[in-house]
C-alpha cells in the first residue's frame, strides 16, 4: 500500500504536479490565443461593451495570471517569498472559479428571460459562494533548498467545503437550465436551440470538474494530492463558461431573437384602391419564433406609406401616369402589372 505521507511519495507527487501544471498552462494559452479575436473586437470598439462582459474578461485573465504565477513557482531557481506567490495564485485562482460560476449563471438567467424569482436566488447563492472563496489563506508554502517553492500545508476542510458549494451551485444552474429547456410550453426559440446544440455539456463538464476536485480534497492523501485537481477543475469551468459567454454574445448580437427567421412572419402587402397609388405595409416581428399553438404575444411594427393627394394610375409597363391622361380601354392590364416595380 502506498504511504502517501512519506517524503519520497510527496516528492514524486510534487514532480507530477509540476509537469501536470505545465500541460494545463499550455492548454489554457492555446484556448486563450484561439479566442483572442473576440477580445479584440471589443478592444477596438467593433462591438459595444455590455456590463455582463466584465465577468467574462475578469474570469479569462484572472485564471491566466494564476497559471502564470503557478509556472513561476514551479520554475524559480532563486529563493523568493513562496507564501506571497502562492497567496497571489490562490486569490486569482479562486476568483476564476467564482467568476466561472457567475458566467454560467448568466446563461441560465438568459434562458429564464431574467425572471426575478430566478435572478434573486442566484444572486444570493453567488454572494455565499464568494464569502467562501475570499475566506482566507487555505494553503502554506515555503522555500526548500534544492526543491524550490513547496506546498507544506493545506486547509483541506475549508477547501472541500468551497468546492462542494461550487459543485452544488453548478448543479443548481444545470438543473434550472435543463428544467426550462425541457418544459413543453417553453417554445423552440433560437436561444433554446442554441443551448440544446450544446447539449448542456458545458454545464456538465463544470460540474464534473468540481466533483473530481472535491473527491481529492476529501481523501486528503497529502498536501500535494489534496489540491492536484483544483487547477484542472478551475480551467475546465473557466473554458466552458467563457465559451458559453462567447456563443451567447454572438447569438444576441446577431439578433435572431428579435426577428423571426421565417418568411411567413414578414409580409409585404400592396393595396390598390380605385385610382389611388398602392399602399405599402411591412410587418416586422419583434418576438421570438413560436411553435404552433403557442399563445405568447408577438408584437409587430407597421410602417405605412401613403401616396400624395394626386390620383395616379399605372400603365402595362408599371409607369405612373395621371389618371386623366390614362385610357383604361387602350390596353388590357393584368393584375401583376398594376403594382409599381420595387
Amino acid at each position: 500500500m502506498v504511504d502517501w505521507s512519506s517524503p519520497e511519495e510527496i516528492a514524486r507527487n510534487a514532480d507530477a504536479f509540476g509537469k501536470f501544471m505545465h500541460v494545463l498552462l499550455g492548454l489554457y494559452i492555446w484556448e486563450w490565443f484561439t479566442s483572442l479575436d473576440f477580445d479584440w473586437q471589443y478592444i477596438t470598439g467593433k462591438k459595444s461593451f455590455r456590463w455582463p462582459l466584465t465577468f467574462y474578461f475578469l474570469n479569462r485573465y484572472c485564471l491566466l495570471f494564476a497559471l502564470i504565477g503557478i509556472a513561476i513557482a514551479l520554475n524559480v531557481k532563486t529563493e523568493i517569498n513562496c507564501q506571497g506567490l502562492y497567496t497571489f495564485n490562490q486569490c486569482f485562482g479562486n476568483a476564476a472559479i467564482g467568476l466561472a460560476s457567475i458566467n454560467l449563471s448568466l446563461r441560465t438567467i438568459a434562458v429564464w428571460s431574467q425572471a426575478w424569482y430566478i435572478v434573486v436566488p442566484l444572486v444570493a447563492v453567488i454572494l455565499g459562494h464568494w464569502s467562501l472563496l475570499l475566506h482566507g489563506i487555505l494553503l502554506k508554502a515555503a522555500w526548500i533548498p534544492g526543491q524550490g517553492c513547496v506546498i507544506t500545508e493545506t486547509n483541506s476542510t475549508l477547501l472541500a467545503a468551497t468546492f462542494i458549494y461550487t459543485m452544488s451551485f453548478d448543479f443548481v444552474v444545470l438543473t434550472l437550465t435543463a428544467w426550462k429547456l425541457f418544459q413543453p410550453n417553453s417554445g423552440r426559440s433560437k436561444l433554446v436551440e442554441l443551448i440544446f446544440s450544446d447539449g448542456l455539456i458545458y454545464f456538465l463538464i463544470a460540474f464534473l470538474g468540481n466533483l473530481v476536485a472535491t473527491i481529492f480534497m476529501l481523501l486528503n492523501l497529502n498536501p500535494v494530492m489534496s489540491i492536484i485537481a483544483n487547477v484542472p477543475s478551475a480551467i475546465a469551468s473557466t473554458i466552458v463558461a467563457l465559451r458559453v459567454v462567447r456563443r451567447l454574445s454572438r447569438f444576441t448580437s446577431a439578433g435572431v431573437e428579435r426577428f423571426a427567421t421565417t418568411t411567413q412572419n414578414s409580409t409585404l402587402a400592396f393595396r390598390s384602391q380605385g385610382s389611388r397609388a398602392p399602399k405599402l405595409a411591412s410587418s416586422r416581428v419583434n418576438g421570438c419564433k413560436t411553435n404552433d399553438g403557442d399563445q405568447r404575444p408577438i408584437y409587430s411594427q407597421m410602417e405605412t406609406f401613403d401616396s400624395p393627394a394626386d390620383k395616379y394610375d399605372y400603365d402595362a409597363a408599371g409607369n405612373r401616369v395621371k389618371a386623366d391622361t390614362y385610357d383604361p380601354e387602350a390596353q388590357e392590364i393584368s393584375n401583376e402589372f398594376k403594382r409599381p416595380p420595387y
